[in-house]
């Protein structure tokens, strides 16, 4: 019979938002799973990792990632995508079905869970398709996505513009309670490059107004009050669509939405120069949207933090403006930036690591983002008070496009843990 395998994780200041967990102790992991925290009695020959000074908290989840394999290798691989997050500290990620093949089929799925499988080193969980090809005319068949192991439903990277079919989606995924994620922009709203405001005037480019998002939203909302469906907004950055949200949470409708930390940390005057690494979809808004996104974080309208990560090619951001792809890369300045919300008052630690863990979990409905005893041993350690600089070729990705070049931050990730092995520590 095979030895039980243990590791202690001694002296650290323990938080789990889940359990409403925030104190000084010790963690014991054996066999991949949380065995126990407190005092507890140390086995024999059980590794011991001192984590004095440090945090240890559940391994994030980011419900919002974009892995590019199958299809578009050259951008970014499963291997290459899950190591970048394994040194965020992301132990699951939620991938996006915008692969070539599109995820939407089983065995598009089958292949994703394979070759995390053999390559990746955090859990991947895929996204399917809302409809096929990405078309956003004929629905995928979402019961067997499921059985095939996706967790949610997106058409990301495209809006579900036609009525008919977000209502038939919303209806169909609603006999699975499955989630149905909106990239929420009107596609006839939407032709710019960036924000739509004086900087845009200023920069002579197109811009795209905020009621793009709002527009959407509302609609979409009216139709889970129709259909009953699970309705989540995604990368969400208007004032607007969040004050729909939130009004839609305050009737008891099952709708939620996520931010990403470009859109809290960042505003439109980043893409000043003409700076293609601050170019994505939605665009950077202006310090009202960015400061309406902050209220929403404060009062708990925002269920998760989600980076949105979208690894490009030099070739593709290296263009003119308007000609290059958008989306930045975000899984290892995802705690980083994050954890910037707490030192300017706008959230607690423990509140700031929920949307970051459990709640994502629970909107998936993966067994992910919690310490509790008997779960899976996704565990980060980072010192939350050291300084340091992002620099973009330091970046463990395949691709270098990060909105944060040169960014001041405070927050190390120092080891990261998946199922109870050791898959990240800082310099190595």
């Amino acid at each position: 019979m095979k030895e039980p395998n243990f590791t202690l994780i001694k002296g650290g200041r323990v938080i789990d938002p889940a359990n409403g967990i925030d104190e000084t102790a010790d963690l014991l992991i054996g066999d991949g799973v949380i065995r126990a925290i407190g005092r507890p009695d140390i086995p024999a020959e059980c590794k011991i990792i001192n984590a004095d000074g440090l945090i240890v908290a559940p391994g994030l989840v980011d419900m919002h990632v974009h892995l590019r394999e199958p299809g578009y290798e050259y951008k970014e691989t499963i291997a290459g995508g899950t190591r970048a997050a394994a040194a965020g500290g992301v132990t699951s990620i939620a991938a996006m079905p915008n692969t070539n093949p599109v995820t939407d089929d089983p065995s598009v799925v089958g292949y994703v869970l394979d070759k995390a499988k053999m390559g990746g080193v955090v859990n991947v969980f895929p996204i399917g398709a809302v409809t096929k090809g990405l078309n956003g005319k004929e629905l995928t068949e979402i019961g067997l996505l499921i059985k095939a192991g996706c967790v949610a439903f997106s058409d990301d990277g495209k809006a579900i513009a036609n009525s008919s079919v977000m209502r038939r989606a919303l209806d169909y995924a609603k006999a699975f309670n499955a989630l149905i994620i909106q990239h929420a922009e009107d596609p006839d709203l939407s032709k710019g490059c960036m924000n739509e405001g004086v900087t845009a005037t200023r920069m002579g480019l197109a811009g795209i107004p905020a009621e793009s998002e709002s527009i959407l939203v509302d609609r979409d909302i009216r139709l889970v009050e129709l259909t009953g469906g699970r309705y989540h907004v995604a990368h969400l950055s208007t004032a607007g669509a969040l004050n729909s949200v939130e009004r839609a949470i305050q009737r008891n409708l099952p709708v939620s939405c996520e931010v990403a930390p470009h859109h809290f940390a960042l505003t439109e005057e980043a893409v000043i120069g003409y700076n293609t690494d601050a170019k994505m979809a939605p665009p950077l808004r202006n310090e009202n949207d960015r400061n309406a996104i902050l209220e929403g974080l404060a009062r708990g309208v925002v269920a998760a933090i989600a980076t949105d990560h979208a690894p490009h090619d030099e070739d593709s951001k290296r263009v003119e403006f308007c000609c290059a792809a958008n989306g930045v890369v975000g899984l290892e300045t995802m705690l980083c930036v994050s954890l910037e919300l707490v030192r300017d008052g706008v959230m607690s630690l423990s509140d700031c690591l929920g949307v970051m863990t459990y709640k994502p979990a629970r909107l998936l409905g993966i067994n992910r983002g919690t310490l509790s005893i008997g779960s899976p041993a996704d565990v980060v350690l980072f010192d939350e008070k050291e300084k340091w600089t992002v620099d973009a070729n330091e970046l463990h990705g395949s691709t270098r496009n990060t909105a944060f070049h040169d960014r001041v931050v405070h927050g190390r990730v120092k080891r990261t843990i998946v199922a109870g092995r050791i898959v990240y520590k800082e310099g190595q």
